[in-house]
């Protein structure tokens, strides 16, 4: 499974040098996985309020491949690496005409509101596989 979100470059996406900020990337690859879910009808409000659980993100690994520019037409792509009880893996990858400028390995774990280690959504797991 293999989700799609574009992403346009706006001005207060760059630094002093005209080229996407570090920290943007990050901010584009957690609405990419935002949406992503919400296309799942997966509801992370709901989740919330009424069975206690969120999503955490646990660990990143990231790679700066080249840089993006102001007004760039950009894509995130999202995909499941591995899924288990409480943690989902995913690839995420944004892409300027195919060509990845950045690219990370994102670990999020289901959480209780106090903290706990919960097991992910059923329907999570089942949309996923």
């Amino acid at each position: 499974m293999q989700h799609e979100f574009p992403v346009r470059v706006y001005y207060e996406d760059t630094d002093m040098a005209g080229i996407v900020y570090h920290a943007n990337y990050l901010k584009f690859i957690e609405r990419a996985r935002s949406e992503w879910v919400k296309g799942m009808g997966i509801d992370q409000n709901a989740l919330r309020e009424h069975e206690g659980v969120v999503f955490v993100i646990r660990r990143i690994e990231a790679d700066f491949r080249a840089s993006a520019r102001f007004d760039d037409e950009l894509v995130v792509q999202t995909r499941v690496q591995s899924v288990s009880g409480v943690r989902l893996v995913l690839h995420q990858e944004v892409q300027r005409a195919g060509e990845a400028l950045f690219t990370a390995e994102v670990t999020l774990v289901s959480m209780t509101l106090d903290g706990q280690p919960t097991r992910l959504p059923q329907e999570l797991r089942r949309k996923v596989h």
